[in-house]
């Protein structure tokens, strides 16, 4: 049973503050997210991402940074790839700039960047540094890290033990595409075509066809998506993941198009506060968000969801039929035309995109046309029959409201006129306790009509214009009303309003990192290429710490035979029912071989006990 209010918490912990952390692929995705109600925005530069063709100039980041900061919405740079030693020294130059311009911290994965002369900026520990042991968690805190991103595939009960023997902040991923594998621990990419997810450059190849096959060479099943995950959605389990402390919540999407980034922002931020108000916890930004739109997540991008591994189960989690956005289910085709069909219901439009599944399961698509009631034209009937089921992948309607959507954040102020000896001292403060003041003095003729006079004054102090500001509240407490005009009304307000801009600026809270990176020993004892070792001052990090380096990064040039390139919390054999847990008698003889595109084979291992998947390539 799920608590109802802030007398029912019982944890040891409480923090005031909560995170919702949103993606940004450029400059412009990054200012609709604040608008639609980010508390952080994260965002890549235009090298060294894990997102390498999500790169955004130092100039538009400082442009991101000045807007998000009047919101105090924090703003985080990914540099979470491996790095060559000539690289380590650009990146070093860049961490300073990004510290010059505020950034309130960087996401990492490369512990040589901890070797370098860094600002005491905060560092964020990547999901790619493979966190998934509270003994390497509590290791990254000792070193001097502000907070984890916790792996994809990590459970409730994993993240409360975990909460229970740190105090590091955690952050969760809630939202978006699932890595088939452990994060930092893929290399499958790199192995097919050598562009490595750890250079930013993943070829997606979860996303391919592949077949599988027993160690008799008898096919279990062809050409099919059989590494492809479903979309994880956490809506359900916020309240449940606050109670396991976590603080900042995660969208995933940094090659998301504005529609979905504007949409999956507006959906939790709506879902999140309702949690956080009924605990009388904050979110960690300012700003109240107004969008003309109902956000719904199956109108946008999706792969249809899951849970994932959130409550320790992994049931049909896969699309093994289908790698692409399916969307919302629309209908059932009642009968089909030369070159049109009719459908159980009459909400398609024109310009949608629809996709739907043929005999052979396979997942096919098309455009609409025209549509005239529930009688629809396709640009394409090929595949579509009777009973056939219709999804709504692309609604046109939708996405144009959200393009063209009025959306505002605006700070809450209030004003209050008030008469102190000879002046009349205006007043304008916000809910964190920032004020401005402007006097003026007694010098105005005594208003005729004074009842008129004040509502021209409160009506004037309270437009706001286009500023971040709203007045939401005037109180004018003065004797003898006096009149002024309209124009030197606007101008108190204008001078207020700067006033309070720069006072909040000034007053923002900017998290130095406040301790220097610790020399502790290493949880791992012998490290290989899997620890993604990369560079010389990697090596001194870990070296320092304890450990030894048995082998360097794949990277570097190492050959990927007979090595593991996918872990996973995925399990094909649960996905296709014949896991030995479902059936008394095994069907198929192993170790299975995987075979993709180019009919390369890989074997793939599996660890019933702990309900783990290897995949180890053969050459």
């Amino acid at each position: 049973m799920l608590l109802k209010s802030d007398k029912d918490l019982k944890t040891d912990w409480k923090t005031s503050e909560y995170e919702l952390l949103v993606p940004a692929n450029n400059k412009n995705i990054a200012i609709k997210a604040i608008d639609a109600g980010a508390d952080a925005v994260y965002i890549g530069y235009a090298m060294y991402s894990a997102r390498i063709q999500a790169g955004n100039s130092l100039e538009d980041i400082i442009e991101v940074v000045e807007y998000a900061h009047k919101f105090n919405v924090k703003i985080y740079i990914t540099i979470n790839t491996i790095l060559t030693d000539k690289e380590l020294q650009k990146v070093e130059k860049l961490i300073w700039k990004l510290y010059y311009i505020k950034v309130d911290g960087i996401i990492i994965q490369d512990m040589g960047i901890l070797e370098c002369n860094l600002p005491p900026i905060p560092i964020i520990a990547s999901t790619q540094c493979h966190n998934n042991t509270i003994e390497k968690i509590k290791f990254l805190e000792k070193t001097g890290f502000k907070r984890v991103i916790l792996p994809r595939e990590i459970s409730l009960e994993e993240i409360k033990e975990i909460k229970k023997n740190t105090n590091i902040e955690l952050e969760c991923f809630i939202h978006g595409a699932l890595c088939t594998s452990y994060s930092g621990q893929c290399y499958l990419s790199y192995s097919i075509g050598s562009r490595s997810a750890n250079r930013g450059e993943c070829a997606q190849p979860c996303r391919k066809q592949y077949s599988l096959k027993d160690a008799d060479g008898k096919y279990i099943i062809r050409n099919k998506y059989l590494l492809s995950l479903k979309d994880l959605n956490l809506s359900n389990k916020l309240e449940e993941l606050i109670l396991a402390g976590i603080t900042s919540f995660k969208i995933e999407g940094r090659l998301k198009n504005e529609t979905y980034v504007v949409n999956t922002t507006a959906f939790y931020r709506q879902a999140l506060d309702k949690i956080l108000n009924n605990y009388n916890f904050k979110k960690s930004s300012d700003g109240i968000c107004n969008f003309d739109f109902e956000p719904n997540l199956y109108k946008t991008f999706n792969r249809g969801y899951t849970t994932f591994n959130i409550d320790g189960t992994k049931k049909d989690i896969a699309t093994i039929n289908y790698n692409k956005s399916l969307g919302e289910y629309i209908g059932i085709v009642q009968s089909v035309k030369k070159n049109y069909f009719t459908l159980n219901t009459n909400i398609l439009n024109n310009g949608d995109g629809i996709c739907f599944f043929d005999k052979e399961k396979t997942l096919n698509g098309t455009n609409i046309n025209k549509t005239e009631g529930n009688i629809i034209y396709p640009q394409s009937i090929k595949g579509i029959k009777e009973g056939t089921k219709i999804y709504r992948n692309f609604n046109k309607e939708f996405d144009d409201r959200i393009k063209n959507s009025n959306l505002t954040r605006k700070i809450p102020l209030k004003l209050k006129v008030k008469e102190i000896n000879n002046s009349y001292m205006f007043l304008l403060s916000d809910e964190n306790n920032n004020c401005a003041c402007h006097l003026i003095a007694k010098d105005f003729d005594k208003a005729i009509n004074e009842e008129k006079t004040i509502r021209t004054l409160e009506i004037q102090l309270s437009k706001s214009g286009n500023t971040e500001f709203s007045i939401v509240k005037t109180e004018i407490t003065i004797k003898n009303i006096p009149f002024i005009k309209v124009s030197k009304i606007n101008e108190i307000r204008r001078i207020l309003t700067d006033r309070i801009r720069k006072i909040r600026k000034k007053n923002y809270k900017y998290n130095y990192r406040k301790k220097e990176i610790q020399l502790s020993k290493y949880p791992i004892e012998v490290l290989d290429y899997r620890a993604n070792i990369y560079n010389e001052k990697a090596k001194s990090f870990y070296e320092e710490r304890g450990s030894v380096i048995k082998e360097m990064a794949l990277e570097k040039g190492n050959n990927t035979r007979n090595k593991e390139v996918m872990i996973s919390k995925y399990c094909i054999k649960n996905q296709l029912g014949i896991c030995s847990k479902q059936i008394a008698i095994p069907k198929y003889t192993e170790p299975f071989v995987l075979i993709d595109e180019f009919n390369k084979e890989y074997l793939v291992e599996f660890n019933c006990k702990d309900c783990v998947m290897k995949i180890r390539s053969k050459d």
